[in-house]
Protein backbone atom coordinates (compact mmCIF):
# COMPACT_ATOMS: atom_id res chain seq x y z
CA UNK A 1 0.00 0.00 0.00
CA UNK A 2 3.03 2.78 0.70
CA UNK A 3 3.57 2.91 -3.00
CA UNK A 4 -0.24 3.45 -4.08
CA UNK A 5 -1.60 6.94 -3.79
CA UNK A 6 -5.27 6.74 -2.45
CA UNK A 7 -7.66 9.49 -3.62
CA UNK A 8 -11.22 7.34 -2.91
CA UNK A 9 -11.90 8.37 0.64
CA UNK A 10 -15.40 8.96 -0.22
CA UNK A 11 -15.98 5.13 -1.02
CA UNK A 12 -14.02 4.04 2.12
CA UNK A 13 -10.80 4.80 4.19
CA UNK A 14 -8.52 2.71 5.46
CA UNK A 15 -9.07 1.49 9.39
CA UNK A 16 -7.11 3.47 11.45
CA UNK A 17 -4.25 1.49 13.65
CA UNK A 18 -6.03 2.69 16.86
CA UNK A 19 -9.24 1.77 15.76
CA UNK A 20 -8.41 -2.01 15.09
CA UNK A 21 -6.16 -1.71 18.31
CA UNK A 22 -9.39 -1.26 20.19
CA UNK A 23 -11.33 -3.88 18.17
CA UNK A 24 -8.98 -6.67 18.80
CA UNK A 25 -9.62 -7.54 22.49
CA UNK A 26 -13.27 -7.94 21.52
CA UNK A 27 -12.48 -10.16 18.17
CA UNK A 28 -10.42 -12.25 20.78
CA UNK A 29 -10.77 -13.06 24.61
CA UNK A 30 -14.03 -10.82 24.86
CA UNK A 31 -15.71 -12.28 22.74
CA UNK A 32 -19.05 -12.34 24.92
CA UNK A 33 -22.38 -10.89 23.63
CA UNK A 34 -23.51 -7.48 24.90
CA UNK A 35 -27.01 -8.85 25.41
CA UNK A 36 -25.51 -11.50 28.29
CA UNK A 37 -25.03 -11.00 32.08
CA UNK A 38 -21.86 -12.70 32.49
CA UNK A 39 -18.64 -11.10 32.82
CA UNK A 40 -17.29 -11.07 29.38
CA UNK A 41 -21.10 -10.07 28.38
CA UNK A 42 -21.28 -7.20 31.07
CA UNK A 43 -17.59 -6.21 29.24
CA UNK A 44 -19.03 -6.28 25.98
CA UNK A 45 -22.00 -4.10 26.97
CA UNK A 46 -19.83 -1.67 28.73
CA UNK A 47 -18.15 -0.98 25.37
CA UNK A 48 -21.35 -0.77 23.26
CA UNK A 49 -22.48 1.81 25.97
CA UNK A 50 -19.04 4.16 26.05
CA UNK A 51 -18.93 3.88 22.18
CA UNK A 52 -22.22 5.07 22.29
CA UNK A 53 -21.44 8.12 23.62
CA UNK A 54 -18.37 8.92 22.03
CA UNK A 55 -20.52 8.68 18.73
CA UNK A 56 -23.14 11.00 20.84
CA UNK A 57 -20.12 13.44 21.52
CA UNK A 58 -19.09 14.10 17.87
CA UNK A 59 -22.59 14.83 17.16
CA UNK A 60 -23.56 16.68 19.35
CA UNK A 61 -26.36 14.25 21.49
CA UNK A 62 -27.81 12.50 24.05
CA UNK A 63 -26.23 8.93 23.98
CA UNK A 64 -29.24 7.75 24.43
CA UNK A 65 -30.17 9.35 20.89
CA UNK A 66 -27.75 6.87 19.17
CA UNK A 67 -28.29 3.78 17.90
CA UNK A 68 -26.10 1.42 15.95
CA UNK A 69 -26.84 0.02 12.62
CA UNK A 70 -25.05 -2.05 10.11
CA UNK A 71 -23.89 1.18 8.46
CA UNK A 72 -25.44 4.56 6.56
CA UNK A 73 -27.90 2.69 3.90
CA UNK A 74 -29.52 0.67 6.89
CA UNK A 75 -30.12 4.05 8.81
CA UNK A 76 -30.85 5.98 5.38
CA UNK A 77 -34.00 2.97 4.96
CA UNK A 78 -34.95 2.94 8.90
CA UNK A 79 -35.64 6.62 8.58
CA UNK A 80 -37.38 6.42 5.04
CA UNK A 81 -39.56 3.51 6.36
CA UNK A 82 -39.86 4.42 10.17
CA UNK A 83 -41.36 7.76 9.84
CA UNK A 84 -43.53 6.80 7.37
CA UNK A 85 -44.90 4.26 8.97
CA UNK A 86 -45.30 6.01 12.47
CA UNK A 87 -47.13 9.04 10.60
CA UNK A 88 -49.48 7.31 8.58
CA UNK A 89 -52.42 8.46 9.76
CA UNK A 90 -50.94 12.39 8.91
CA UNK A 91 -50.27 11.15 5.38
CA UNK A 92 -47.25 9.33 3.71
CA UNK A 93 -45.70 12.37 1.01
CA UNK A 94 -42.22 12.47 1.23
CA UNK A 95 -39.71 15.55 0.07
CA UNK A 96 -36.25 14.74 -1.05
CA UNK A 97 -34.00 15.74 -3.87
CA UNK A 98 -32.63 14.40 -7.11
CA UNK A 99 -28.71 14.14 -6.20
CA UNK A 100 -29.55 11.89 -2.76
CA UNK A 101 -27.58 8.34 -2.83
CA UNK A 102 -29.21 5.29 -3.54
CA UNK A 103 -29.98 4.42 0.14
CA UNK A 104 -32.37 7.12 0.13
CA UNK A 105 -34.01 6.95 -3.21
CA UNK A 106 -34.63 3.34 -3.62
CA UNK A 107 -36.71 3.47 -0.42
CA UNK A 108 -38.58 6.72 -1.57
CA UNK A 109 -39.10 5.08 -4.58
CA UNK A 110 -40.60 2.29 -3.35
CA UNK A 111 -42.52 3.75 -1.08
CA UNK A 112 -44.40 5.69 -3.95
CA UNK A 113 -44.61 2.48 -5.58
CA UNK A 114 -46.71 1.24 -2.64
CA UNK A 115 -48.63 4.31 -2.53
CA UNK A 116 -46.98 7.14 -1.20
CA UNK A 117 -46.33 10.03 -2.95
CA UNK A 118 -42.64 11.92 -3.24
CA UNK A 119 -41.58 15.29 -4.28
CA UNK A 120 -38.03 14.82 -5.58
CA UNK A 121 -36.54 18.59 -5.93
CA UNK A 122 -34.39 19.53 -8.92
CA UNK A 123 -30.78 21.26 -7.70
CA UNK A 124 -28.88 23.75 -9.07
CA UNK A 125 -25.82 23.23 -11.75
CA UNK A 126 -23.76 23.37 -8.43
CA UNK A 127 -26.06 20.70 -6.66
CA UNK A 128 -27.46 22.74 -4.43
CA UNK A 129 -31.70 22.27 -3.54
CA UNK A 130 -33.69 25.85 -3.68
CA UNK A 131 -34.80 26.67 -0.03
CA UNK A 132 -38.08 28.39 -1.76
CA UNK A 133 -38.70 25.32 -3.58
CA UNK A 134 -38.32 22.99 -0.80
CA UNK A 135 -40.80 24.72 1.09
CA UNK A 136 -43.25 25.16 -1.99
CA UNK A 137 -43.29 21.56 -1.54
CA UNK A 138 -44.66 21.21 1.71
CA UNK A 139 -47.88 20.17 2.04
CA UNK A 140 -50.70 18.81 4.64
CA UNK A 141 -49.49 15.66 4.12
CA UNK A 142 -46.12 16.16 4.29
CA UNK A 143 -44.26 13.45 6.95
CA UNK A 144 -40.38 13.42 6.47
CA UNK A 145 -37.89 15.88 4.46
CA UNK A 146 -35.21 13.77 3.90
CA UNK A 147 -31.74 16.07 2.21
CA UNK A 148 -28.39 14.93 2.50
CA UNK A 149 -25.43 16.78 4.34
CA UNK A 150 -23.18 17.01 1.44
CA UNK A 151 -22.96 14.85 -1.26
CA UNK A 152 -20.80 11.87 -1.83
CA UNK A 153 -19.97 12.20 -5.38
CA UNK A 154 -19.31 16.23 -5.79
CA UNK A 155 -18.71 17.21 -2.00
CA UNK A 156 -21.61 20.30 -2.38
CA UNK A 157 -22.73 20.83 1.33
CA UNK A 158 -26.08 21.57 2.22
CA UNK A 159 -27.92 24.39 3.98
CA UNK A 160 -29.20 21.87 6.43
CA UNK A 161 -29.23 24.56 9.27
CA UNK A 162 -32.16 26.22 7.01
CA UNK A 163 -33.65 23.02 6.06
CA UNK A 164 -34.03 22.12 9.94
CA UNK A 165 -35.22 25.88 11.11
CA UNK A 166 -38.07 25.29 8.45
CA UNK A 167 -39.20 21.87 8.99
CA UNK A 168 -39.41 22.77 12.88
CA UNK A 169 -41.39 25.34 12.01
CA UNK A 170 -43.97 22.98 9.91
CA UNK A 171 -43.56 19.63 12.72
CA UNK A 172 -42.03 18.03 10.15
CA UNK A 173 -39.83 14.84 10.65
CA UNK A 174 -36.32 16.28 9.15
CA UNK A 175 -33.59 13.65 8.25
CA UNK A 176 -30.37 14.04 7.08
CA UNK A 177 -27.84 11.77 5.62
CA UNK A 178 -24.49 13.18 6.80
CA UNK A 179 -22.04 9.68 5.59
CA UNK A 180 -20.04 11.78 3.98
CA UNK A 181 -19.57 14.58 6.48
CA UNK A 182 -19.44 13.33 10.12
CA UNK A 183 -15.49 12.87 11.54
CA UNK A 184 -14.90 15.76 8.33
CA UNK A 185 -16.50 18.63 9.26
CA UNK A 186 -18.89 19.69 12.39
CA UNK A 187 -22.00 17.91 12.38
CA UNK A 188 -23.59 19.33 15.33
CA UNK A 189 -27.48 17.96 15.64
CA UNK A 190 -28.45 20.82 17.32
CA UNK A 191 -27.32 23.76 14.98
CA UNK A 192 -28.81 21.33 11.97
CA UNK A 193 -32.12 20.86 13.78
CA UNK A 194 -32.88 17.50 12.52
CA UNK A 195 -35.06 14.42 13.89
CA UNK A 196 -32.42 11.85 12.49
CA UNK A 197 -29.63 11.06 10.93
CA UNK A 198 -27.11 8.78 9.72
CA UNK A 199 -23.46 7.62 9.76
CA UNK A 200 -20.91 5.23 8.96
CA UNK A 201 -17.97 4.06 10.70
CA UNK A 202 -15.74 3.10 7.31
CA UNK A 203 -15.71 6.91 6.00
CA UNK A 204 -14.06 8.71 9.06
CA UNK A 205 -11.51 5.33 9.55
CA UNK A 206 -13.79 2.81 11.22
CA UNK A 207 -14.01 -0.61 9.74
CA UNK A 208 -17.16 -1.80 7.72
CA UNK A 209 -20.65 -3.08 8.28
CA UNK A 210 -21.13 -0.63 11.26
CA UNK A 211 -22.80 2.89 11.57
CA UNK A 212 -25.69 4.82 13.60
CA UNK A 213 -28.99 6.53 13.42
CA UNK A 214 -29.31 9.51 15.82
CA UNK A 215 -33.11 9.90 16.49
CA UNK A 216 -33.98 13.03 18.45
CA UNK A 217 -35.37 11.90 21.63
CA UNK A 218 -39.23 12.14 21.13
CA UNK A 219 -39.34 12.05 17.40
CA UNK A 220 -41.93 9.44 15.83
CA UNK A 221 -39.82 6.43 14.21
CA UNK A 222 -41.30 2.73 13.99
CA UNK A 223 -38.48 0.11 14.17
CA UNK A 224 -36.82 -1.20 10.84
CA UNK A 225 -34.85 -4.23 12.18
CA UNK A 226 -38.01 -6.75 13.87
CA UNK A 227 -37.14 -9.81 16.21
CA UNK A 228 -34.75 -9.43 20.15
CA UNK A 229 -35.28 -6.27 22.33
CA UNK A 230 -31.92 -4.72 21.53
CA UNK A 231 -31.09 -0.86 21.17
CA UNK A 232 -33.58 -0.24 23.64
CA UNK A 233 -35.96 -2.13 21.38
CA UNK A 234 -35.22 -0.23 18.65
CA UNK A 235 -33.18 -1.98 16.23
CA UNK A 236 -33.08 -5.76 17.05
CA UNK A 237 -29.83 -8.46 16.21
CA UNK A 238 -26.95 -9.22 17.78
CA UNK A 239 -24.72 -6.00 18.81
CA UNK A 240 -21.60 -6.28 16.50
CA UNK A 241 -19.96 -5.60 19.59
CA UNK A 242 -16.23 -5.02 17.56
CA UNK A 243 -17.79 -2.88 14.92
CA UNK A 244 -19.33 -0.24 17.69
CA UNK A 245 -16.18 -0.43 19.46
CA UNK A 246 -14.49 0.65 16.32
CA UNK A 247 -17.09 3.01 15.34
CA UNK A 248 -16.71 4.85 19.52
CA UNK A 249 -12.86 4.65 18.51
CA UNK A 250 -12.75 6.57 15.27
CA UNK A 251 -16.06 8.78 16.50
CA UNK A 252 -13.66 9.95 19.57
CA UNK A 253 -10.23 10.18 17.10
CA UNK A 254 -12.15 12.35 14.91
CA UNK A 255 -12.92 15.05 17.26
CA UNK A 256 -9.43 14.87 17.85
CA UNK A 257 -8.50 15.46 14.83
CA UNK A 258 -11.33 16.63 12.44
CA UNK A 259 -9.78 20.19 12.56
CA UNK A 260 -6.61 19.91 11.65
CA UNK A 261 -7.33 17.02 8.91
CA UNK A 262 -9.75 19.64 7.34
CA UNK A 263 -7.41 22.16 7.08
CA UNK A 264 -5.11 19.99 5.31
CA UNK A 265 -7.28 17.99 2.82
CA UNK A 266 -8.30 21.60 1.99
CA UNK A 267 -5.38 22.61 0.99
CA UNK A 268 -4.53 19.54 -0.99
CA UNK A 269 -7.95 19.63 -2.90
CA UNK A 270 -7.32 23.44 -3.50
CA UNK A 271 -4.36 22.30 -4.80
CA UNK A 272 -5.29 19.38 -7.29
CA UNK A 273 -7.65 21.38 -8.15
CA UNK A 274 -5.89 24.34 -9.07
CA UNK A 275 -2.69 22.11 -10.94
CA UNK A 276 -5.92 20.28 -13.03
CA UNK A 277 -7.23 23.62 -14.51
CA UNK A 278 -4.04 24.88 -15.12
CA UNK A 279 -2.84 21.93 -17.23
CA UNK A 280 -5.92 20.31 -18.53
CA UNK A 281 -8.30 22.22 -20.98
CA UNK A 282 -11.91 21.70 -21.88
CA UNK A 283 -12.67 20.21 -17.94
CA UNK A 284 -15.18 21.02 -15.67
CA UNK A 285 -15.19 21.29 -11.98
CA UNK A 286 -18.33 19.49 -10.24
CA UNK A 287 -20.24 20.56 -7.57
CA UNK A 288 -20.42 23.99 -5.62
CA UNK A 289 -16.70 25.73 -5.96
CA UNK A 290 -16.97 27.36 -2.08
CA UNK A 291 -19.88 24.91 -0.13
CA UNK A 292 -17.60 21.90 -0.79
CA UNK A 293 -16.33 19.27 1.33
CA UNK A 294 -12.27 20.12 2.38
CA UNK A 295 -11.50 16.41 0.71
CA UNK A 296 -13.72 16.40 -2.47
CA UNK A 297 -12.30 16.92 -6.19
CA UNK A 298 -14.86 16.15 -9.25
CA UNK A 299 -13.78 16.99 -12.46
CA UNK A 300 -15.39 16.11 -16.10
CA UNK A 301 -13.08 15.99 -19.16
CA UNK A 302 -14.64 16.30 -22.58
CA UNK A 303 -13.80 13.95 -24.69
CA UNK A 304 -12.96 10.52 -23.02
CA UNK A 305 -14.88 8.31 -20.54
CA UNK A 306 -14.19 7.96 -16.63
CA UNK A 307 -13.69 4.36 -16.79
CA UNK A 308 -10.45 4.62 -18.89
CA UNK A 309 -9.06 7.50 -17.08
CA UNK A 310 -9.09 4.89 -13.78
CA UNK A 311 -7.90 2.06 -15.11
CA UNK A 312 -4.58 4.10 -16.62
CA UNK A 313 -4.30 6.10 -13.29
CA UNK A 314 -4.41 2.18 -11.64
CA UNK A 315 -1.70 1.77 -13.68
CA UNK A 316 0.58 4.76 -12.56
CA UNK A 317 -0.48 3.39 -8.69
CA UNK A 318 -3.26 5.90 -8.51
CA UNK A 319 -6.87 4.95 -6.91
CA UNK A 320 -9.58 7.46 -7.95
CA UNK A 321 -13.03 6.35 -9.05
CA UNK A 322 -16.02 8.30 -11.10
CA UNK A 323 -19.05 9.13 -9.31
CA UNK A 324 -20.10 6.77 -6.56
CA UNK A 325 -18.57 3.58 -5.57
CA UNK A 326 -22.20 1.83 -4.81
CA UNK A 327 -22.79 2.50 -8.52
CA UNK A 328 -19.21 1.80 -10.41
CA UNK A 329 -20.47 -1.42 -11.87
CA UNK A 330 -23.36 0.61 -14.06
CA UNK A 331 -22.89 1.34 -17.29
CA UNK A 332 -25.94 4.59 -16.45
CA UNK A 333 -24.21 8.01 -16.18
CA UNK A 334 -24.14 9.36 -12.31
CA UNK A 335 -27.70 10.84 -11.62
CA UNK A 336 -25.63 13.00 -9.42
CA UNK A 337 -24.14 15.01 -12.87
CA UNK A 338 -27.28 14.46 -14.63
CA UNK A 339 -28.99 16.41 -12.15
CA UNK A 340 -26.77 19.02 -12.31
CA UNK A 341 -27.49 19.45 -15.94
CA UNK A 342 -24.42 17.64 -17.91
CA UNK A 343 -24.78 15.54 -21.34
CA UNK A 344 -24.53 11.78 -20.83
CA UNK A 345 -20.91 12.12 -22.39
CA UNK A 346 -20.00 14.93 -20.20
CA UNK A 347 -21.19 12.56 -16.90
CA UNK A 348 -19.71 9.51 -17.95
CA UNK A 349 -16.15 11.49 -18.36
CA UNK A 350 -16.15 12.45 -14.63
CA UNK A 351 -13.34 11.44 -12.20
CA UNK A 352 -13.79 11.65 -8.10
CA UNK A 353 -11.26 12.52 -6.03
CA UNK A 354 -11.26 12.63 -2.21
CA UNK A 355 -8.44 13.06 -0.18
CA UNK A 356 -7.66 11.55 3.49
CA UNK A 357 -5.17 12.25 6.39
CA UNK A 358 -2.84 9.77 4.53
CA UNK A 359 -2.24 11.85 1.71
CA UNK A 360 0.49 14.38 0.72
CA UNK A 361 1.42 17.32 -1.45
CA UNK A 362 4.39 15.35 -2.80
CA UNK A 363 1.11 12.48 -3.80
CA UNK A 364 -0.45 15.36 -5.28
CA UNK A 365 2.14 16.56 -7.27
CA UNK A 366 2.65 13.29 -8.69
CA UNK A 367 -1.33 12.76 -9.95
CA UNK A 368 -0.68 16.38 -11.80
CA UNK A 369 2.39 14.97 -13.27
CA UNK A 370 0.52 11.74 -14.68
CA UNK A 371 -2.98 12.98 -15.14
CA UNK A 372 -2.38 15.35 -18.02
CA UNK A 373 -1.02 12.60 -19.66
CA UNK A 374 -3.48 10.33 -19.73
CA UNK A 375 -6.21 12.78 -20.90
CA UNK A 376 -4.20 13.26 -23.78
CA UNK A 377 -3.43 10.09 -24.59
CA UNK A 378 -6.97 9.09 -24.04
CA UNK A 379 -8.28 12.53 -26.72
CA UNK A 380 -6.07 11.55 -29.02
CA UNK A 381 -7.93 8.32 -29.47
CA UNK A 382 -10.89 9.96 -28.79
CA UNK A 383 -13.72 9.81 -31.90
CA UNK A 384 -15.78 12.51 -29.69
CA UNK A 385 -13.19 14.81 -28.85
CA UNK A 386 -11.60 14.85 -32.22
CA UNK A 387 -14.61 15.54 -34.34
Amino acid sequence: MSDIIYLDHAATTPIDKEVLDAMMPFLTDQFGSASTLYSIGRKASEAVEEARERVAALIGAHSDEVFFTSGGTESDSWAVNGVVSAKAKKGSHVITSKIEHHAILEPVHLLEKQGGTATILEVDSDGLVNIDELKDAITDQTVLVTIMHANNEIGTIQPVGQIGRITRERRIHFHTDTVQTVGHIPVDVNVIGCDSLALSAHKLYGPKGVGAMYIRKGARIDRFMRGGGQENNRRAGTHNVAGIVGLGKAAELAQVRMAEESVATTKLRDMLIAGIESRIKDIRLNGDRVNRLPNNVNFSFDGIEGESMILLMDMNGICVSSGSACTSGSLDPSHVLMALGLKHEQAHGSLRMTLGNDNTPEQIEKVLDTLPGIVERLREMSPLYNQ
